[in-house]
């Protein structure tokens, strides 16, 4: 068995505890493990806010009704939308959230909590070559941890130490930032959806 739910949500600070709300609701009526339930509720209350926050139209007021046809309100006013997508499985959950806004910056790359482990822990990839020739660490150009003073920027990063494996991209030849990530499921005793 498994569960697969969409919804369309209005960017409004008020949508990103309703979506929180409703995954909680799921994993709980499944048998998801508590401390994965909000891991997860966690990463995807960030993938929200930032939809809320950066996920308005990229363009004049006619763009909006071109990039979301499928999901236009009645009023027109698409660009005031973003979705969530939710799939629970007997082996993992995959959390989607898309948006309506610039998207992320073309050509910028976003680095993973696994690769920022991997250049704190071995700097240099080829300890072959002599010392003047070693490759230099890798540099994001995207996904920088902000600094300990900043007021916020943390949510992408937050996303990515909570889940097993993040993508950050854009939708393609519509605009906008879709976020998703998943983590292998842990269950109690007697759930649902335990794998068999």
């Amino acid at each position: 068995m498994s569960i697969w739910w969409s919804l369309h949500l209005r960017r409004e600070a008020a949508s990103v505890p309703l979506a929180r709300r409703f995954l909680l609701g799921t994993m709980e009526s499944a048998g998801v493990d508590p401390d994965i339930s909000f891991d997860l509720s966690l990463a995807l209350s960030e993938a929200c806010a930032n939809a809320v926050e950066h996920g308005g139209a990229h363009g004049g007021p006619g763009d909006a009704a071109e990039n979301w046809d499928a999901w236009q309100e009645p009023s027109g006013a698409a660009s005031g939308q973003y979705r969530v997508t939710a799939y629970l499985d007997g082996e993992k959950c995959r959390i989607e959230v898309a948006d309506s806004g610039p998207g992320f910056p073309a050509g910028r790359a976003l680095r993973t909590a696994a690769q920022q482990h991997e250049t704190e822990q071995h700097p240099y990839e080829n300890k072959q070559q002599p010392y003047e020739n070693k490759q230099q660490p890798y540099t994001p150009q995207y996904a920088e941890y902000p600094p300990l003073t900043a007021e916020d920027g943390r949510g992408l990063c937050l996303i990515e130490e909570l889940a097993d494996h993040v993508h950050f991209g854009n939708r393609p030849g519509h605009g906008g930032a879709v976020v998703s990530f998943d983590k292998v499921l842990k269950w109690r005793e007697g759930a649902l959806l335990m794998v068999s």
